[in-house]
């Protein structure tokens, strides 16, 4: 289960869904504007993995380690096909990532 960070369009969830299964954005649970610590809190207490482009979850999830996991995108400005292209054509590299039970962290080009 993948929970999109604010700074990825909420149009991702539909478009990830077929291939990650349950994908959610923070803005359709009513998080809009929330801090990270929020998102942080509720990706945890509900099984999500966390999709941003905020490095800032680096330091959290070194930190206090996981769950949640973190999966941080470096792509920068880019639209939403590109962004949707860059996980999918990654799927099992990220599918990989969530099942592994020790790695807390990912990051993607």
């Amino acid at each position: 289960m993948l929970l999109l960070d604010q700074n990825l369009s909420p149009k991702l969830a539909g478009i990830l869904g077929t291939e990650f299964g349950m994908v959610v954005h923070v803005d359709t649970l009513g998080m809009a504007g929330d801090s990270d610590t929020c998102v942080w809190e509720y990706a945890k207490k509900n099984g999500y993995a966390i999709v941003t482009k905020d490095k800032d979850f680096y330091q959290r999830s070194t930190l206090v380690g996981h769950p949640p996991k973190v999966i941080h995108l470096t792509l920068g400005n880019c639209s939403v096909a590109q962004t949707a292209t860059a996980l999918l054509d990654r799927s099992g590299r990220v599918k990989d990532f969530i099942k592994h039970p020790s790695k807390a962290y990912l990051v993607l080009p």
